[in-house]
């Protein structure tokens, strides 16, 4: 009888425990849906020997997202690349900044193909939030750009174009 009332003691404890750690940490799935627009703010080349083609670059654009539901963010961007006649890795991060304070920190990595800077493609592509602050804070999640990026033509004095594509931030945000 004794091993029998243990038995629901231990169940009964195993069930408020469950109950009250599941609580404690809430995560809900949300989407948005964006257009963004980006441009060059300063960039720094520099061609390395060991073959034709061969450059190193640093990168600093700006830019915004106009996102479905009419919210704006702008955005600062800092990459570097690492390309052979136009074809090679990338890795940058960008920071979300709303009109809140709030902010998203996103980091991309990929994959170009091209023969110039003026005229790149996008081979591969991962974007994860890493960070976020006011609202995002806890945020966990990941971005997800269109298949066919506008790419402008270079105007005089431009060393990287100015470009548009639409894409989808997908996250979740933990509570408590």
């Amino acid at each position: 009888m004794a091993t029998k009332k243990s038995m629901w003691v231990f169940i009964g404890i195993l069930v408020i425990s469950v109950w009250i750690l599941g609580s404690g940490i809430q995560a809900t799935a949300e989407t948005m849906n964006y257009k963004f627009y980006t441009w060059v703010i300063k960039s720094e080349s520099a061609s390395i020997s060991d073959m034709e083609g061969h450059v190193v670059s640093f990168i600093m654009r700006g830019g915004f997202y106009v996102f479905e539901n009419g919210e704006v963010a702008t955005t600062n961007q800092v990459a570097t690349t690492d390309h052979i006649k136009g074809a090679g890795p990338f890795i940058s991060y960008g920071t979300l900044n709303f009109a809140d304070g709030s902010t998203i920190i996103i980091k991309n990595q990929g994959t170009m193909a091209g023969v110039s800077t003026a005229s790149p493609s996008l081979v591969a592509l991962t974007s994860e939030i890493i960070k976020g602050t006011g609202r995002f804070k806890g945020i966990k999640g990941t971005q997800k750009h269109g298949d066919k990026p506008k790419v402008f033509p270079l105007e005089k004095g431009e060393v990287f174009p100015k470009a548009y594509h639409e894409g989808t931030i997908t996250y979740t945000l933990h509570t408590k």
